[in-house]
């Protein structure tokens, strides 16, 4: 009996042999990119930690475009000289008719619809002086000057309609686009 139980325990020491440690990791660990496999953290070999790029520098903003200053052609000028002679006779029909040939030579000069804004004043007709001095405030960009007789068009027709509160606006805003 001695001896079987002598066998018995050879048997299951043999055995728990073949059993896995319950305290190890049954995937062996694995290996660092560049280190040595199998090797515990505080082992591995450092490599070099590289520096980060040096960021590009910033370009510093550019300045802002010089101020746009409208201004009228020759053939536009003469025009508009011929128009102011042809208001001062009181021939308003035919000013008119200058100032649009003007505008077909220059159409985007805010200054011509200015003109012919005026020319509507004279008339009396301020609807259409209104109308015709946003139309120049639109194209006026970047023409602080310009913008600014653009408003006191606007402010003149509202006033001559009875709308003096928003003529107060309209002057505010040339008086702040307003040269010093």
């Amino acid at each position: 009996m001695m001896r079987s139980t002598l066998v018995l325990a050879l048997v299951l020491a043999a055995s728990a042999c073949t059993l896995p440690n319950p305290y190890s990791s049954p995937v062996p660990p694995r290996p660092v990119p560049g280190g040595a496999p199998n090797l515990p953290p505080s082992q591995q070999p450092q490599t070099p930690v590289e520096p980060l790029p040096e960021p590009e520098p910033v370009p510093e903003p550019s300045p802002p475009p010089p101020a746009r200053e409208y201004q009228l052609s020759s053939a536009s000028r003469s025009l508009v000289n011929q128009a102011h002679n042809q208001m001062a006779a009181g021939d308003f029909g035919v000013a008119a008719g200058s100032i649009e040939r003007a505008l077909g030579i220059e159409p985007n000069n805010p200054l011509l619809w200015i003109e012919l804004g005026r020319l509507r004043q004279a008339e009396g007709n301020y609807a259409q002086a209104e109308n015709l001095g946003r139309k120049a405030l639109s194209l006026a960009t970047g023409d602080p000057r310009t913008q600014s007789t653009a408003w006191r068009l606007i402010a003149e027709s509202l006033r001559a309609r009875g709308r003096a509160p928003q003529a107060r606006e309209a002057e505010a805003r040339a008086e702040a686009l307003t040269p010093r």
